[in-house]
């Protein structure tokens, strides 16, 4: 039998639930990948963490998460896209429970790996699930109100969330996930439909239920990822050419290369089908990702500590400085979205990079006793200016760099690719600029990395702008 056709609406109860669920749910997910850089100085110091057990804090998350969204996306067709996603509700909520009552940071940093596999299941699903169930004349409005609303949720995160580590501690940016989490299952319980894919069911065996169900892609993935953060991380304590280091790196080199072999293997049928970088667009996009995820990824991570133990702020002080950066991403994003269908992308992905670039070499100059409205403000404006100039063109010019029937894993992998950026960089950083050990609690040796941290950042937007200028051309079609 085919699927059901959709036909939730928003103006039934059932249609607001279903869209209340997926709402607060990747809101959840959201504010832990952004919160948790503001608790980093509190977290750090009262678990007497050195900077390698903040980066996991901060990587434990992202290398989950970017290693099975694909996987988690795929499991929602194959055995119903509510079960999963509730499944990934009450992974991630069990998962920050954990978190919240670590008590060393090795804990920690296992129950942030177990978060992120669960976000891995509940993120794809918030988004699967208002596409499967809203009537095709409802579901772009659906999915409209729903990135609304999440980016007011990553906007208020950082708020929120400095408010709670100051008033009461850092565990309760992740205890706050337990109330979230019983909404989103009651209203999943009520309101949400199941669904599925039901040709991956019908054709056991076919290329396509194997497209969708790749494990051994996801696992050898997840090694790669995993053995190049452990190299990155531990190379400055240990050093690089220490066992431990080299075998890591020797490890993340071979689990890559098979992955690439498993998945051309699998030609059409993989998980991230190899083809797709044939189009020489997507592949260069996917780049631009890379880096300019990376320089995102690095400065907040950077920022937040260097606000809270250089400038003296406190935690709610530091994440309402980062406020309006989302603010602009979230008014700004649909205008460069529409300018960027009348010119296309590349003026918008070249500008958009150089002026970020610009606001972190302004944000360089923040010293202790800072005032926000002259010296913080300007640098935060602009560099949220050029990342609203780049979201939404990117992601279009994605989706229309490949065929309609690769439009899912195509952006999946685009968002993978994200994730990664942020996850390298994080990795990376630290060893670049000679912090290690608990050098983000001493201030002179924090503003030293946290200048040349944003220098590297600054250099990997303008490469990105570079690569843009040069590669980037307007998609061969629309939508």
């Amino acid at each position: 039998m085919p699927e059901p056709a959709p036909a939730l609406r928003m103006s039934t109860a059932a249609g607001r639930g279903t869209l209340a669920a997926a709402v607060l749910a990747s809101g959840m997910a959201f504010l832990d990948t952004t919160v948790v850089n503001v608790a980093l100085p509190r977290l750090g110091e009262d678990l007497d963490a050195s900077v390698s057990g903040l980066q996991w804090t901060v990587n434990g998350y992202l290398l989950t998460l970017a290693a099975f969204v694909l996987l988690g996306g795929a499991l929602g067709d194959r055995f119903g896209r509510r079960r999963v996603f509730l499944l990934g509700v009450l992974w991630f909520t069990g998962a920050s429970v954990l978190c919240g009552l670590a008590l060393r940071t090795d804990w920690l940093i296992a129950a942030r790996l177990l978060q992120g596999a669960g976000a891995a299941l509940l993120t794809p699903g918030s988004l699967s699930l208002l596409q499967a169930s809203f009537h095709p004349d409802e579901r772009a409005k659906a999915i409209g109100v729903w990135s609304g609303l999440s980016g007011v949720s990553t906007a208020l995160g950082p708020l929120l969330g400095g408010w709670l580590i100051d008033a009461l501690s850092w565990r309760w940016i992740f205890f706050l996930n337990v109330p979230l989490a019983v909404l989103v299952v009651l209203a999943a319980l009520r309101w949400v439909p199941e669904s599925r894919d039901e040709s991956t069911s019908r054709t056991r065996g076919t290329g396509e239920r194997g497209r969708r169900f790749d494990v051994a892609g996801a696992l050898l993935g997840a090694v790669a990822l995993a053995g190049v953060t452990y190299a990155l991380v531990d190379a400055p304590g240990r050093g690089l050419l220490s066992p431990p280091v080299a075998g890591a790196a020797v490890v993340a080199v071979l689990a890559a290369v098979a992955f690439v072999l498993v998945e051309r293997r699998r030609g059409e049928t993989a998980m991230l089908p190899t083809g797709l970088f044939g189009s020489r667009l997507f592949s260069v996009l996917n780049v631009f990702t890379v880096l300019v995820y990376a320089a995102l990824g690095g400065f907040t991570f950077f920022i937040a500590v260097y606000l809270q133990n250089v400038v003296g702020w406190s935690a709610f002080v530091t994440g309402l400085a980062l406020v309006p950066m989302t603010l602009l991403l979230l008014v700004g994003s649909p205008v460069a979205g529409a300018l960027s269908a009348k010119i296309g992308p590349r003026l918008l992905l070249t500008v958009g990079p150089a002026l970020a670039a610009v606001g972190l070499l302004l944000l360089r100059e923040v010293g202790p006793g800072a005032s926000y409205w002259r010296e913080v403000l300007p640098g935060v404006a602009v560099f949220g200016l050029g990342l609203t100039m780049v979201v939404a063109p990117l992601t279009a010019s994605v989706l229309a760099a490949v065929a309609d029937r690769f439009a899912g894993v195509a952006s999946g992998f685009n968002n993978a690719a994200s994730r990664v950026g942020g996850l390298l960089a994080v990795a990376a950083l630290p060893l670049l600029v000679g912090l290690s050990g608990t050098g983000y609690a001493q201030p002179t040796e924090l503003t030293a990395a946290y200048r040349g941290a944003l220098l590297w950042c600054a250099g990997l937007l303008l490469a990105g702008a570079a690569i843009a200028a040069v590669l980037v051309h307007r998609p061969p079609r629309e939508g």
